[in-house]
């Protein structure tokens, strides 16, 4: 939630600073960085908002909670960066094709470091906290923080190179494009695979496992599902038990289980038994 009211702060000042800057000096690399600094902005919000929405209790309507509602403002901001990838190769192009050189001035260029250096520090900050808090959506945020401040270094290296080399600026506006892209793809690629749903990590297996011979050495566990809800952890698998037990038998050692997963892990476990030779 912090990350996300000072990433709006941040990115409103920089919008502001850039935008006087590109209509005084004329330059379109600078109005247009501007514009790309208030897309920011607009996902910081979409943090805030999941931030809120993700923290809803479960209702009848979504008994598993809102937990997810931060995987699809992830979707929602990779897809603004595979957007904002395009804007680029088609200004790089343009660029480009006119073959002229963009001339502008050292106001441009403490303006445009300051840029680098504040959405750097907000990339960071968004990366440790999504570290932390283990959500996706802050570590998509940093990713467009990184690629506001990628494009704020194209746009410095066609100011100290572009008088010598014209076409400097489009070119190196392709590679951060290209940047873009993956951060999009990674993005998208992570959220999509949580919420069409993920097996557990081989980690997190080993200790499930650890604990459940602890208690059963008995029991043979198998066949797992995982499915996450932000904060909120379901897992389904099998175990595999000898088949003269009781159903009462069976259902207190299950039970065991169960409610040690939920103290130690905060995972709430659903178990199918199986009888062994079948």
């Amino acid at each position: 939630m912090t990350e996300g009211w000072l990433s709006i702060l941040g990115n409103g000042l920089l919008f502001v600073l850039k935008l006087w800057v590109g209509l005084v000096t004329g330059s379109v690399a600078l109005t247009a960085d501007a514009w790309h600094t208030l897309t920011d902005s607009i996902s910081s919000l979409l943090v805030v908002v999941s931030a809120l929405f993700s923290r809803k209790p479960a209702d009848n309507q979504h008994p598993f909670g809102h937990g997810r509602a931060d995987l699809i403002c992830s979707v929602m901001i990779g897809v603004m960066l595979a957007m904002i990838g395009l804007e680029f190769v088609v200004k790089a192009i343009g660029q480009l094709q006119s073959g002229i050189s963009v001339s502008y001035g050292l106001f441009a260029i403490a303006v445009t470091i300051i840029s680098i250096v504040v959405k750097e520090a907000l990339a960071q900050f968004a990366f440790w906290a999504g570290r932390r808090t283990a959500n996706p959506m802050l570590r998509a945020d940093g990713w467009h923080h990184r690629s506001d401040a990628l494009s704020s270094v194209v746009v410095l290296v066609g100011i100290l190179l572009g008088g010598s080399f014209w076409w400097m600026d489009g070119v190196l506006g392709i590679i951060v494009a290209v940047m873009i892209f993956y951060a999009a793809y990674d993005i998208l690629r992570h959220s999509v695979d949580r919420l069409i749903g993920e097996p557990p990590d081989k980690e997190l297996l080993a200790r499930l496992e650890g604990v459940i011979n602890e208690l059963r050495s008995d029991i043979q566990p198998h066949h797992y599902h995982l499915h996450r809800y932000g904060d909120h952890v379901e897992l389904t698998f099998h175990v595999t038990m000898a088949p003269d037990l009781t159903l009462r038998e069976a259902h207190d050692r299950v039970h065991v289980i169960e409610q040690t997963l939920r103290d130690r892990f905060n995972i709430e476990a659903t178990i199918h038994m199986d009888p062994e030779g079948v």
